[in-house]
């Protein structure tokens, strides 16, 4: 099995590849553009939350379950300072566009209230970058 930093590199390559796939002006996306870009975000914070859940792993911690695992996710990768609370807030947002974009029919989404996600991505996963580096991985 190959060692963290190399599963975490994997995933932040995958989450780069995914931010260039943002496109500039997402207004004038068609219904079927708007449902690839809400794939791309989901990707995205998909790829945080699978970081999130090998460093857990890795140090042994147990991944939460239920019904609200995905936040007890952030919540633990709190307590554990793999990130910060300030991660832990924009990645709330995110994690509510994934269960809609999961539970809601694509041809529902509006471009203008998935512009804040797609322009505040880039910043979020830098400081993602910068918290697993403070922890000693990436």
């Amino acid at each position: 099995m190959p060692p963290i930093e190399q599963k975490v590199a994997a995933e932040l390559e995958n989450i780069d590849n995914a931010l260039r796939l943002i496109p500039d002006d997402i207004l004038s996306l068609s219904a079927l553009e708007l449902a690839g870009l809400g794939a791309v975000l989901h990707s995205i914070y998909n790829g945080i939350e699978n970081i999130i859940k090998q460093v857990l792993k890795e140090e042994m911690f147990e991944i939460p379950t239920g019904t609200f695992w995905h936040r007890d996710l952030l919540l633990l990768a709190v307590n554990a300072k793999i990130i910060s609370p300030a991660v832990l807030e924009r990645a709330k947002e995110y994690m509510a566009f994934r269960h809609f974009f999961t539970h809601a029919y694509a041809l529902t989404l509006k471009p203008e209230r998935m512009r804040p996600l797609v322009e505040s991505a880039p910043d979020l996963i830098d400081e993602f970058k910068n918290d697993l580096k403070k922890h000693g991985i990436a």
